[in-house]
């Protein structure tokens, strides 16, 4: 785009190169100084920004003041000039080069593409509207005001220059205050779009595109166009190789962070070279950055070392232009200088204001929180920055009559960039606190002081069992109290002035209350997708795509995201099933019958019923047939030469149609492949999204206490949050049904990636407890990494396995031989259609069902969990409840064991197939196999209990049920009416009721199922017919009970009293009927 080999001021062809300021060099230039000069201004802005931390601006001033010194002593001093000439011969366009990349890289990086695509169309209107203003108020200005006689050209260029928004600069005052990032990306963008759109203008002009005979109108926006589509197609090609470096699991972070920032200048030379804008090319990469494109914690690492180049980068170009102004003859600078630049300042500020009240209305119809107090905030955001000093020098080398004063094209760029960075920053954040615009909101204050007082309840809780450690007895605890209690101090500009004393009293509407709750809910969804993420739970493709679609029905108010939203970015029921099942109709002649064509375009029906019909398909072999007739012709000689041209015509008809026929033959099945290929992909896709979504449903609600505490609020957040997650339940359950092999394949790909993240965590334990060394340590980790990257070709379906197999799915049976081979024979297949009743609410079980396909939903009240109903009708909700189950699910397990009528009305939603264990065979495998089978499957109830109540309690707990029966980290004890257990809180972690209900035998206080019990609780009595209890032992191996011989004694004890329980109610002879038809034997091989 231009000739880098000039000097900073550039020079007629064959004259000799002028210098940035002052005279050549009479001398032998030695070289070596200068970089004494770069190294001293680092140090020197170091210590200057450690000394005035809250104050760049004056950092940035002085590091200007002391350049123009050194180089006002250098246009005296030979001595002192020898040091600055390398900077002075140095073409200005290699210092833009040089500089720029890294700053406008990291400015792009920190903007939310996702909030900037949905203003994206606004963002574009103020940067179109702010370079017309500029054009034409501040050109004007600058042909009327200024006495330097610049021609038109320089006139333009300069007020470009001037217009420029810094990105960087522009939003600092208002990050550091808690302003919304929606308005901080908008301000950015739309700095990035002219800045973009300047230096292709710059690009233009040192190209000399402008001044070649051939110059139209045309040509020039045609140019513009195909130079910022050039760069973004350049950029994001670009991103993705970086992603592609970024997110490699054998590279280390020193690699990834050389690798990135070489990339980084790259992608800049390479979109200079070809004529294209580097600038855009880095705005393109950097937005196409999020915190998914890095691998866990280098984001941070990599944006460190960015902000720390940036600064460095800006202490030098502000020093080196003060020592560029500073060799210029100072006779130039007049008090106009500084009057011209007052009325600049003045002029830039006017057009900013000007800009954003044109466009108000529209920001006013885009965003419903944009009001005029962000009008005025945006109206002070006007900052010029680095990238308008550094295309200052450009000014004279690109005008066509020079100037003698070219350095007062630096100083007014420069004078304005520090006056706007000072004043308008400060105005910025003045205005945003008077107008209210960065207080905290009631609700907001709320939900951070239960937050608080959440944390304090940890410490609380800390200190209390740290008092019982005997290491800790000589503690002085009520200073330990004293200092570690917080306090949260209200800001002073806070919504409405109101006290903390006040918050509590102070009324708030539920609408209120709900849509701050809905904000917080949508930052614990996000970042709910970036831990799966990280975990390898979810794709980096779902969970980009889902925090996409979080973002993007963030501003919609009082919209709580569904399922259903998320769709509407995804869907796998696309034309690629219309198109499949397209292809697959041209087979038509394989099984016509199973084509049906869905419409009712009448036109369309009309040709399939023809094309489709035996006639048209006779009518076929016929013109095959007749093409016998022209081959005879060609066999006779005399009516070949008679009908040459005709006989050449059909010939190439029939040849063509044959060649047709025999290529569909071909592609149809190739094509079929790829579109099943790209279906499964989609249904993959779809199934991870969703699944994504559930468990992001489950941890907002393990925190929505923390979000609100009134009740109703906290009520309506988990019936909205409970009613999604079903909702997605049946997605995944619809998904399954469509592509069981997809989902197999991915449970089992998502599986393995957990099993190998567990691995890699025992790994780093042992590894930082030095169990394992270093060079070990390394080489596991990379078998490791291996085999997750090795995950990125596993198959994309697989097989479901054949009915007998899901048996030792069935984790109460432990994968045993003997177990899985006493149920095979008598276990059944059950098929049910759609609308099917599988058992109903109040009826007796007739026994458990194993979903092997499809999905059902469950229907019933709140369950019981076998609270006597004088007790029951104390807790509040009578909703119903709705569950869904899909395969690998087991229906009618709790009713089995009670023996007891069933809770809910299980009804197909697709067709469905299980496997059926009648109550009489299940309840014979308890005999075989007492005491330990029935045991087992409480203790798999318990824990699922559990976890779906109270899993942020039993978060840092690894209760897995083969585990639990294993090492005994968790039992199941069981209670009778009026019998007691005595808890002891030293060797009892966890105490949980998951079954009837008990009370405090000393306070006489009721715990109802679900609960955990409080430490203070010290002996309890049951209060129901049956009461079950989970208990959860310490971690610490020496508390546990690890002998096989206690385990089985422990089992014993605790089914005998169930075995008793059980015999008690069988006396009652509760009359069991199979009519069910559907049911066949499986038949063993």
């Amino acid at each position: 785009m231009s000739n880098t080999n000039s000097s900073f001021w550039v020079h007629k062809e064959g004259h000799k190169p002028e210098l940035l300021c002052g005279s050549s060099a009479s001398y032998t230039v030695v070289n070596g100084h200068f970089i004494m000069l770069v190294c001293s201004t680092i140090i020197l802005g170091g210590f200057l920004k450690t000394l005035l931390k809250n104050s760049e601006v004056t950092v940035l001033m002085i590091l200007s003041l002391l350049g123009f010194v050194i180089g006002q002593l250098a246009h005296n001093s030979i001595e002192v000039h020898k040091i600055v000439y390398p900077l002075l011969k140095t073409p200005s366009y290699s210092l833009y080069c040089y500089f720029s990349p890294m700053i406008i890289f990291m400015a792009a990086l920190d903007v939310d593409f996702c909030i900037l695509k949905n203003v994206f169309w606004q963002v574009l209107l103020i940067g179109l509207v702010s370079l017309l203003m500029t054009f034409i108020i501040l050109g004007y200005v600058v042909l009327k005001f200024n006495k330097d006689l610049w021609d038109l050209q320089s006139s333009i260029l300069f007020s470009m220059i001037v217009g420029m928004t810094d990105p960087v600069h522009s939003v600092n005052s208002l990050k550091t205050i808690g302003i919304s990032k929606t308005y901080t990306d908008i301000i950015r963008g739309e700095s990035m779009i002219i800045c973009g759109f300047t230096s292709i203008c710059f690009g233009v002009f040192r190209s000399d595109f402008l001044h070649i005979s051939m110059f139209t109108e045309f040509r020039v926006i045609l140019g513009l166009c195909l130079d910022i589509l050039g760069s973004i197609i350049c950029g994001y090609s670009c991103s993705r190789i970086i992603q592609f470096i970024l997110t490699d699991l054998f590279s280390n972070t020193l690699t990834s962070i050389i690798l990135c920032i070489s990339m980084v200048y790259m992608t800049f030379y390479i979109g200079e070279s070809f004529g294209m804008s580097g600038m855009i090319a880095l705005v393109t990469v950097g937005l196409n950055f999020d915190s998914l494109s890095f691998k866990p914690r280098i984001e941070v690492t990599i944006t460190k070392f960015l902000i720390m180049f940036s600064s460095i980068y800006q202490q030098l170009i502000y020093t080196f232009f003060g020592i560029v102004i500073g060799c210029g003859e100072t006779k130039y600078l007049r008090f106009h200088t500084v009057v011209f630049m007052l009325i600049l300042f003045a002029t830039v500020n006017f057009v900013r204001l000007l800009t954003i009240v044109l466009v108000s209305p529209l920001l006013m119809h885009a965003n419903y929180e944009y009001n005029w107090r962000w009008g005025i905030v945006i109206a002070w955001s006007g900052i010029k920055g680095i990238f308008s000093l550094l295309l200052a020098p450009d000014i004279h080398n690109l005008a066509d009559q020079k100037v003698e004063s070219p350095q007062l094209f630096i100083l007014y760029v420069q004078g304005i960039s520090l006056m706007t960075m000072g004043i308008n920053s400060y105005m910025m954040a003045h205005s945003a606190r008077t107008l209210g615009l960065c207080a905290t909101s009631l609700p907001r204050q709320m939900a951070i002081q239960n937050a608080i007082k959440h944390i304090q309840e940890i410490i609380q809780n800390t200190i209390t069992l740290f008092k019982t450690e005997k290491v800790l007895t000589n503690v002085n605890w009520t200073l330990v109290e004293e200092k570690t209690k917080i306090e949260y101090i209200i800001p002073s500009d806070a919504y409405n002035n109101v006290s903390h004393d006040d918050i509590e009293e102070e009324s708030l509407t539920e609408e209120v209350l709900i849509e701050e709750a809905r904000l917080h809910v949508a930052i614990i969804q996000m970042s709910s997708f970036e831990k799966q993420c990280n975990d390898g739970i979810l794709s980096v493709e779902a969970a980009r795509i889902l925090i996409s679609a979080t973002k993007s029905f963030c501003p919609i108010q009082g919209k709580f995201m569904s399922i259903y939203d998320v769709s509407t970015y995804v869907r796998a029921r696309s034309w690629l099933i219309k198109f499949k099942n397209m292809l697959t109709s041209l087979e038509y002649h394989k099984d016509k019958a199973l084509f049906i064509l869905y419409g009712d375009n009448k036109f369309l029906l009309f040709v399939c019923h023809v094309v489709f019909s035996e006639e048209f398909e006779y009518a076929g072999h016929i013109i095959t047939v007749m093409y016998i007739y022209p081959m005879i012709m060609h066999l006779w000689p005399m009516a070949r030469e008679l009908n040459v041209s005709g006989l050449i015509s059909v010939n190439n008809y029939f040849v063509f149609l044959y060649i047709f026929q025999a290529a569909m033959k071909l592609i149809i099945p190739l094509l079929i492949n790829i579109v099943d290929v790209q279906i499964k992909k989609r249904l993959r896709l779809m199934y991870s999204i969703t699944k994504g979504y559930v468990k992001s449903q489950e941890d907002t609600k393990l925190l929505i206490k923390q979000i609100s505490s009134r009740e109703s609020v906290y009520q309506k957040l988990y019936e909205i949050l409970e009613t999604n997650k079903r909702d997605a339940v049946k997605e995944l359950g619809l998904i399954e049904h469509e592509g069981r092999d997809v989902v197999i394949a991915l449970k089992t790909r998502q599986a393995i990636r957990r099993v190998i993240a567990k691995a890699l965590k025992n790994l780093t334990f042992l590894w930082s407890r030095g169990i394992i060394d270093k060079h070990e340590g390394i080489e596991m980790n990379k078998v490791f990494l291996a085999k997750i990257k090795a995950l990125n070709n596993f198959p994309m379906a697989i097989p479901p396995p054949t009915p007998d197999k899901y048996l030792h799915n069935i984790v109460w049976l432990e994968n045993k031989d003997v177990l899985i081979e006493f149920f095979k024979e008598r276990a059944k297949l059950a098929y049910f259609d759609y609308g099917d009743v599988i058992c109903r609410e109040g009826e007796m079980p007739q026994g458990i069902y194993l979903i092997i396909s499809g999905m059902a939903i469950l229907h019933s009240s709140p369950p019981t969990f076998g609270i006597d109903s004088s007790l029951r009708s104390e807790r509040g909700s009578k909703s119903m409840f709705t569950e869904y189950c899909t395969s690998g699910d087991i229906i009618g397990e709790l009713s089995c064991l009670l023996k007891r009528e069933t809770e809910y009305t299980a009804i197909c939603e697709t067709i469905l197939q299980a496997c059926f264990i009648s109550l009489e065979d299940l309840y014979e495998g308890f005999d075989v196999f007492w005491p330990s089978l029935e045991y087992k499957i409480w203790l798999k109830f318990a824990l699922s209990v559990a976890y779906q109540y109270f899993e942020s309690s039993l978060i840092d707990e690894d209760l897995e049920f083969q585990k639990c029966v294993t090492f005994n980290l968790a039992y199941v004890e069981t209670l009778s009416s009026y019998n007691e257990m005595t808890i002891d809180n030293v060797t009892m972690k966890f105490v949980i009721i998951v079954y009837g209900s008990v009370i405090d035998t000393k306070t006489e206080v009721p715990y109802l199922a679900p609960c955990i019990l409080p430490k203070t609780c010290e002996q309890i009595q049951g209060t129901s017919d049956l009461s079950k209890l989970l208990v959860v032992q310490p971690s610490d191996p020496a508390k546990n009970t690890d002998d096989p011989k206690v385990m089985v004694s422990t089992g014993l004890r605790m089914s005998q009293r169930e075995y008793n329980w059980k015999r008690k109610y069988e006396e009652r002879n509760f009359p069991l009927s199979w009519n069910r038809s559907q049911t066949t034997r499986i038949q063993l091989p």
